[in-house]
């Protein structure tokens, strides 16, 4: 039987892992002269860097799992996260990509036959009608662009998802991906190179959030993932955009507007009857 203070001792510093990634990089694009690009790069290598240690420290080759379709959508996700950072609040833009994230793979599910209930359907309309709320044109509207691409980054990370079910070792998977990701975050970042610009503090934060929030985060959270059936995991993961709004607050000075608040419990709360329904 799994140790139940391990695995809750896993998940929540996994949780508090995936929800410092926003706001890293939202600092970092803030306070710092880090460009997204820039940032982008040095986030996956720094990951790339900390995994293919791991892999070797394991006596396995670092780039043996993985494939270049999974690599091709972590870039993706990546890069549209960085870039919509530059003007998204860590709680509007965490919200936006997990219920992206969600959605994409909830929109798979129907796609190939999966049935929703009574229940599951209102959840879901919820979860729609929060999302149209929180981009109607307002004061308080997130700017559509940087709302635009961080749906992308979420609808990535779900494609990511779904190309990574039934991994027998997901940790190499993750490696290999992140590995192959170099060379497409390198060119990147030649294509941008008028635009480089960086300083320490920013370097910092973009290693902090390749290795530690996000190599190592998932490292922790596919320890605890066993432990969990797919819809426990999955609600689990809505507490992400919880954890970063409050470390906006916290953190980050940010304020918590209503219409983000309304919006949070519409879309996390749908989603998570779709989930709960569906167990």
């Amino acid at each position: 039987m799994p140790n139940p203070l391990r695995i809750a001792s896993l998940t929540i510093l996994a949780m508090l892992a995936f929800a410092s990634n926003s706001l890293l990089c939202r600092i970092a694009l803030r306070d710092t002269a880090i460009d997204a690009a820039t940032f982008t790069s040095i986030r996956l290598i720094s990951g790339a860097v900390l995994l293919a240690a791991l892999m070797i420290g394991r006596g396995h080759r670092p780039w043996a799992g993985g494939n270049w379709r999974a690599a091709a959508m972590l870039f993706a996700y990546a890069v549209t996260f960085s870039f919509a950072y530059r003007q998204l609040t860590a709680a509007t833009g965490a919200l936006l990509l997990f219920g992206a994230v969600q959605l994409t793979m909830l929109g798979y599910g129907l796609a190939t036959g999966e049935r929703l209930r009574g229940a599951q359907w209102l959840g879901l309309l919820v979860a729609l009608a929060g999302l149209v709320g929180l981009l109607l044109p307002g004061l308080a509207a997130p700017p559509l662009a940087s709302a635009a691409l961080m749906l992308a980054a979420g609808a990535a990370w779900g494609v990511y998802s779904l190309l990574g079910r039934g991994l027998t070792d997901p940790v190499a998977a993750t490696a290999g991906n992140f590995l192959r990701a170099v060379p497409l975050t390198a060119a990147l970042s030649l294509a941008a190179v008028a635009q480089t610009s960086s300083d320490t503090m920013g370097v910092v934060y973009a290693i902090a959030s390749g290795a530690i929030t996000s190599g190592l985060g998932y490292v922790l959270w596919y320890a605890a993932l066993p432990a969990f059936k797919a819809a426990s995991a999955a609600t689990i993961q809505l507490s992400v955009p919880a954890l970063a709004a409050l470390g906006g607050v916290l953190l980050l000075g940010e304020q918590m507007s209503l219409r983000l608040l309304v919006a949070s419990v519409a879309i996390l709360g749908g989603i998570a009857l779709v989930i709960l329904r569906r167990s």
